[in-house]
């Protein structure tokens, strides 16, 4: 790996570790619907009761979404110090863990503009379920009674 590929994974996986907090985020938004959900119940509204399972169901897919960036965190971060030695050492060792499909002989590896393109739209998506969560979270709250 050249010195700028490096620094690109450098700073994707700062990027990915900072992008953590909100992650965070989403699990905090998670638990907090399911203990109002568990503790309060039958006080709610039908739609402050379905908008707190909705951010219960989406905090399944943010959990997900979290662990996957999590997981490419550590990998870009191996690149970047290079404990990982090259892209094809890395392919092998995920094909070698069933993470992906084992590479034909032929085939080149996935250059890393691909695999940073990839993580981006990933952080992407995450942040859209986090985003729907919190919006859900304030519709909960807003059809709340508070009497």
């Amino acid at each position: 790996m050249t010195d700028n590929e490096r620094a690109t994974c450098t700073a994707l996986a700062g990027l990915l570790r900072a992008a953590a907090l909100l992650a965070l985020w989403g699990f905090a938004l998670t638990c907090i619907a399911a203990l109002v959900l568990a503790l309060t119940l039958r006080s709610l509204s039908t739609t402050a009761t379905m908008a707190f399972g909705a951010v219960v169901i989406l905090g399944a897919l943010e959990r997900y979404f979290a662990f996957r960036l999590r997981f490419d965190a550590a990998l870009f971060d191996g690149l970047a110090r290079g404990t990982v030695a090259s892209l094809d050492a890395l392919d092998k060792a995920l094909s070698s863990l069933g993470l992906r499909e084992a590479p034909q002989q032929q085939q080149a590896a996935r250059a890393l503009d691909d695999r940073v393109q990839g993580t981006r739209q990933l952080m992407q998506r995450h942040a859209i379920v986090v985003a729907c969560q919190s919006a859900m979270f304030l519709l909960a709250l807003m059809t709340q009674d508070i009497s």
